[in-house]
């Protein structure tokens, strides 16, 4: 794992802040600014475009199309960018969306943007200067144009400087990501319109990760260009129509013959709903140009959203990770809901909203119940009810019941299990209020009615529930799905007792234990099971599964990762495992294995620290299991450790994809000092907080500080914790003590105190059952 680093640090001022070849910045003033391209090198898939929280543009250059590394669009480090297009995904580890590119052009017309390699050819262009900070993005391309970013929560405006002279607008609407899995046509269908001589609209159906999703948009120049031509579908792309185009793979051009006269703006809306939805929702977020107060806007917005917690001490590196961390934590799900309330449900059908309701895009719920979501129950509870709200309507609309990755109105099935449930539990665990019975019959569709459809996140429901177990085989990533599918099954049992179905609640509950079924008492590990009743008699936990050349048992991880995936029945497992002193050998085991992985092991599982793989989302908790041992005092080291070791403030200081926030989230929490092992469980577990103190602004005008007292580098221990002046005689703290406020103390020490959280009343409370 790398070493923390100290990096030179970006100012938010409109100097430049990074440079796309070389990265480097300005010294930060205190209290630093988020670092937008921390994450945008390495494996961290994010980008440093402008959006706002939540929102439903973001407006963001784009480097390449081609890689793994470029799923945002964007990659630390490439020399040129192919334009600026309105939407993207924030550090997934699949690429979409990218729609609507924007490049500002000067000479002889290209089409098509060339290899990354070889610029000159098409109409790449080189890049200095790059400068990022919250709602706002600014660069010098090398055709002596200067391009800056801005946004409201459904359109972004962009205002391109150009020199002396003429200039051309070029809008490619073929602009998406590319994958060597792909089949063309990737676009099946597509339209360009110019309405009126004022207003470019169009639209496009897209089969990339979310297949068959729509995007329509509507754009507006802050001075009428001279004409506007349209390229069809051919090898020679030859213009099209006059006003109008239809085909698969369109581009339009806007000329302006004197661009270098004044600053171009172009303001564009975005909406899968319709073009009229487009058109509203730029009349009413920007009915005119003004560039400056939109991004005046977006600076306060962003001002306000960051000041939720604020940190001292540390060095300024880390303060510069968790300003980012924030940021990050913020960019999705994002708004897919237009201006009039309407939004593409996954039925694929147009809903109208109630009032005061919003409709939600890109969920990664795989990876964001385990700290994300938690979060905002902490930070946000108003927005997480909206959330909450909009998943349960997802699951009655869907046709697969509650989502795992839904995506612009289509469910992806990305991943496996069925991850709403697990919000949903833990929203109204922790009061949320919603209507949950809503969610009920597509749940229990999901849970029990094997007639459903399924997708790749949800096969072998059947044989999970008559068998107790799904056989390695017969279905691939089979140990994952046994225990992924039991956590699913312990939420929804919380669900159904909430709203009063008792006997699903006792049959969910009961198999919620299934993860037993896949655990091997003689090797201590999960094992991949077969039909037949036995467990693969060669097992390696190094390996991936029980035939390596095609074959997988686990989800990006393998037999040492998933062993500790038991995150709703840790006595269970640590029971299992031959009792405390066992486990916390294990655990030990885990941290201190060689750091090897198999040659099939896909990228996602790194962060290596012995076999725990922080850069991926199964281990997130499991630094925090020794809390159920008595050995608490090796969590306050470990995660301490985690904290300095897996994050830089750097473009490579996210150790893997960000996961639309769920790493961030990871470190917010475990950076204040506590984290949700089980979020459905209420309760928070002890970590070892980083910062000297944390002001945490809550619900209500409350308010919880964190102190940390000596706090030092060397001093990741405490064997005291106070809660409100009183000592705390817990290894955790609940989240209905938390949102009430108060005061949260560590003294720090130098020396592990192994006689806290040792006593069995110290420890974590037995999980609930329905």
């Amino acid at each position: 794992a790398p070493a923390l680093g100290a990096a030179p640090l970006q100012a938010l001022a409109p100097a430049p802040a990074r440079n796309g070849k070389n990265g480097k910045g300005a010294p930060a003033k205190a209290p630093p600014a988020p670092d937008l391209f921390i994450g945008t090198g390495g494996d961290g898939h994010t980008f440093p475009g402008a959006s706002l929280p939540f929102g439903m543009v973001q407006l963001s250059p784009d480097t390449d199309v081609t890689r793994w590394a470029t799923c945002s669009g964007y990659h630390h480090g490439d020399a040129s960018l192919m334009g600026f297009s309105h939407t993207h995904l924030s550090g997934t580890g699949i690429g979409d969306m990218l729609d609507v590119l924007v490049q500002p052009c000067r000479g002889p017309l290209r089409l098509q943007p060339g290899a990354l390699d070889t610029p000159d050819e098409g109409y790449r262009l080189r890049y200095t200067q790059e400068h990022a900070e919250p709602g706002y993005y600014a660069v010098a391309l090398e055709n002596g144009v200067r391009s800056e970013l801005t946004v409201t929560q459904r359109t972004g405006l962009q205002r391109h400087t150009f020199p002396a002279g003429p200039g051309h607008l070029l809008i490619d609407l073929s602009h998406l990501v590319q994958d060597s899995s792909d089949h063309a046509p990737l676009i099946d269908e597509a339209a360009l319109t110019w309405e009126d001589g004022t207003t470019l609209t169009g639209t496009r159906r897209v089969f990339r990760w979310a297949k068959g999703r729509r995007i329509y948009f509507a754009m507006q120049f802050s001075r009428p260009p001279e004409r506007v031509t349209f390229y069809a579908d051919g090898p020679d792309e030859a213009p099209a129509g006059t006003t109008a185009v239809t085909g698969k793979r369109l581009k339009a051009v806007a000329w302006f013959p004197d661009a270098g006269a004044q600053p171009i703006v172009v303001r564009t809306a975005v909406s899968a709903v319709d073009i009229a939805g487009a058109k509203a929702n730029l009349a009413a977020e920007a009915p005119d140009f003004a560039f400056d107060r939109v991004r005046t806007a977006a600076t306060a917005t962003w001002a306000q959203e960051l000041a939720r917690i604020t940190v001292s001490g540390a060095s300024a590196a880390e303060r510069t990770i968790f300003q980012s961390a924030q940021y990050h934590a913020a960019l999705g799900p994002t708004l897919f809901s237009d201006v009039d309330g309407r939004y593409v449900g996954l039925d694929r059908q147009i809903h109208a909203l109630p009032a005061g309701e919003t409709a939600y895009s890109a969920y990664s719920l795989w990876d964001t119940y385990r700290a994300f979501h938690p979060l905002q129950t902490l930070l946000r509870p108003e927005r997480a009810r909206e959330m909450v709200a909009d998943l349960i309507r997802q699951t009655a609309q869907s046709p697969y019941g509650p989502p795992v990755w839904p995506l612009q109105g289509v469910e992806t099935g990305c991943m496996i299990g069925w991850h709403a449930v697990p919000v949903l539990a833990e929203a109204q665990a922790k009061g949320i209020p919603a209507d949950y019975a809503a969610a009920w019959p597509g749940i229990a569709r999901r849970s029990f009615d094997f007639s459903t459809p399924v997708m790749d996140n949800c096969r072998a429901i059947p044989d999970y529930d008559a068998r107790g177990y799904i056989p390695a085989d017969t279905m691939f990533e089979s140990v994952s799905r046994t225990l992924e599918y039991s956590y699913d099954d312990y939420a929804s049992a919380h669900i159904a007792a909430a709203i009063g179905e008792s006997d699903a609640a006792r049959r969910l509950a009961a198999r919620s234990g299934n993860w037993r079924n896949v655990f091997d008492t003689r090797r201590g590990f999960a094992v991949p099971r077969f039909a037949d009743g036995t467990f693969w008699a060669d097992y390696d936990p190094v390996q991936l599964g029980h035939d390596p050349k095609r074959w997988r048992d686990y989800t990006e991880s393998n037999g040492w990762q998933a062993t500790f995936l038991n995150q709703h029945d840790v006595p269970g497992l640590m029971a299992a495992m031959g009792g405390e002193r066992a486990f916390e050998a294990k655990l030990d085991a885990l941290f201190t294995a060689p750091s090897t992985l198999p040659d099939n092991a896909p990228p996602d599982i790194s962060g290596l620290v012995g076999q725990y793989a922080h850069g991926n989302e199964p281990s997130h908790h499991v630094a925090y299991l020794y809390a159920w041992c008595g050995a608490h005092w090796k969590t306050q080291g470990m995660v301490r450790r985690l904290l300095t070791e897996m994050y830089k403030a750097d473009p490579d200081g996210v150790i893997g994809n960000d996961d639309c926030g769920q790493m961030s989230a990871w470190y917010i929490l475990s950076a204040l000092g506590f984290y949700p092992v089980d979020p459905v469980s209420t309760i928070y577990i002890l970590g070892s907080p980083l910062f000297d103190s944390a002001r945490v602004q809550l619900d209500g005008g409350r308010s919880l500080t964190i102190r940390a007292l000596g706090n030092a580098p060397d001093k990741p221990y405490y064997g005291r914790v106070d809660w409100n002046g009183k000592p705390l005689e817990r290894c955790w703290i609940s989240h209905a003590e938390l949102i009430e406020g108060g005061e949260l103390t560590f003294h720090m020490q130098a020396r592990p105190d192994p006689r806290f959280g040792r006593a069995a009343s110290a420890r974590p409370p037995a999980p609930k059952r329905a």
